[in-house]
């Protein structure tokens, strides 16, 4: 899976359909079959020599990190994951891995959170976290408390990160993901070991968010905020969406507000959500620490 994933230029869909009529082993071992597929010269090397000594670096760095590496046919894989669009042919995982296949809720907003708009993000992580895992991606303001109010409510979180699973970004936020892990929670990437944060990553980081997720929840989010793009996918993914409102003189709202005009759900309580997702969360997570 890790020679697929480096297939330079081959889109996750073509990949996926390869596998699916060939099997990833025969890709690799049967030649007759890539020589018979339209591949440009770097694509067919890439299946008949593939790049050993730098898979094997991998493998070493993951492990390395006290990761493990979850693939497309791995049973730990969500199938939620798999209905995405694009969804990963690996990610790398580090913590409790039996998280992926509980009913997670993502929790999202600004990073230039108010006062209020973190309170509330904590308030209600702690308080879906007794029925859903708490999703989020590890980043300033609103992720940030959506974790931490799941984690002081004895509940367990997921954090999804824009970089290799060997890098914390933010920086500050080391005693954050140290927390995360020692309370039995989960992070996880499809960035390989090493990969710095960049502005193209957040996105790609946001789909997987709402894609391992029932339902997305967005506290505070302005006009222009990265939480809008994590909305739009779990639209697209067929998730459900719910919005916090706010003051109409608060412009980190602004962006809340469009999405209830848009038809997301508007949220005071928890019952709010736990009563659109009743089917799918559970009464108590189906888990011990």
């Amino acid at each position: 899976w890790l020679a697929l994933k480096l297939i330079p230029r081959l889109s996750v869909h073509k990949k996926l359909d390869l596998v699916s009529h060939y099997g990833v082993v025969e890709l690799f071992t049967n030649l007759s079959i890539t020589k018979n597929l339209a591949l440009t010269p770097k694509q067919y090397d890439g299946f008949a020599s593939p790049n050993w000594q730098k898979i094997n670096l991998i493998l070493e760095q993951t492990k390395h990190c006290g990761a493990e590496i979850v693939c497309f046919d791995d049973k730990y894989y969500p199938l939620l994951l798999k209905e995405i669009y694009d969804p990963p042919l690996i990610f790398f995982a580090r913590g409790n891995i039996g998280l992926l296949s509980q009913p997670q809720i993502a929790i999202i907003g600004s990073r230039n959170a108010s006062v209020a708009g973190r309170e509330i993000a904590s308030k209600l992580a702690g308080e879906l976290s007794q029925y859903f895992v708490v999703t989020s991606g590890l980043a300033l303001g609103i992720d940030a408390y959506a974790h931490q109010g799941a984690l002081q409510a004895n509940g367990f979180t997921i954090a999804v990160v824009a970089t290799g699973l060997d890098i914390t970004y933010p920086a500050r936020h080391k005693k954050l993901q140290k927390d995360i892990l020692q309370n039995n929670g989960l992070i996880i990437s499809e960035f390989l070991p090493g990969v710095v944060p960049k502005p193209g990553h957040f996105p790609k980081r946001n789909r997987l968010i709402s894609g391992l997720s029932l339902g997305v929840l967005v506290v505070e989010a302005s006009l222009k905020s990265g939480s809008l793009i994590t909305a739009r996918c779990a639209l697209e993914q067929g998730r459900e969406v719910f919005s916090i409102p706010s003051s109409i003189y608060n412009q980190q709202a602004k962006g809340c507000h469009w999405l209830i005009k848009q038809g997301a759900k508007l949220v005071e309580e928890i019952d709010d959500i736990v009563e659109e997702l009743e089917d799918f969360s559970l009464d108590g997570l189906n888990l011990s620490r």
